[in-house]
């Protein structure tokens, strides 16, 4: 699936659509792509927000990783822009967020490369103009529609 988004709003409002559509899994490893300033963390906090998640959510430029449980659902907020060397991922206790159980979203993945479990959506975005261009792939066949009917 391939969409244009306008701005910043319409990158949040994917985000939060993309929540609906994962609420009906109790785990998903979500990889964020793109350059700096593609849109990758206001997606991240569309999705945040749709999962129900109030106040502030902060970037987890420097801690790597901010963690929320909603409702009984726990959700994973990495950033691994700064991250030295894959094998630091063992340090942040991860085994506590099993993707089974938790959906982790990824900025900067390729970062954590051989450690990561696989993704189940990586998402490319990049800028094009004053907007984004975001690719989505991994959402079964039912998902996307859901997806884009959300998006309609």
């Amino acid at each position: 699936m391939i969409r244009h988004l306008d701005d910043e709003a319409d990158t949040a409002a994917f985000g939060a659509a993309l929540a609906s559509v994962l609420a009906a899994r109790p785990g998903a490893v979500v990889y964020l792509y793109g350059d700096l300033g593609a849109g990758k963390t206001t997606l991240a906090r569309g999705l945040l927000r749709g999962c129900g998640v109030g106040g502030a959510i902060r970037s987890p430029t420097y801690t790597l990783l901010e963690p929320y449980s909603v409702a009984g659902r726990e959700l994973l907020h990495m950033d691994l822009y700064r991250l030295r060397d894959p094998e630091e991922l063992h340090q942040l206790g991860l085994v506590d967020y099993p993707p089974e159980r938790t959906v982790w979203l990824v900025e900067w993945p390729q970062r954590g490369a051989g450690v990561l479990p696989p993704a189940d959506i990586s998402i490319a975005m990049r800028a094009d103009g004053k907007g984004r261009n975001v690719e989505l792939t991994g959402l079964t066949e039912h998902e996307t529609a859901a997806l884009v009917a959300k998006l309609a």
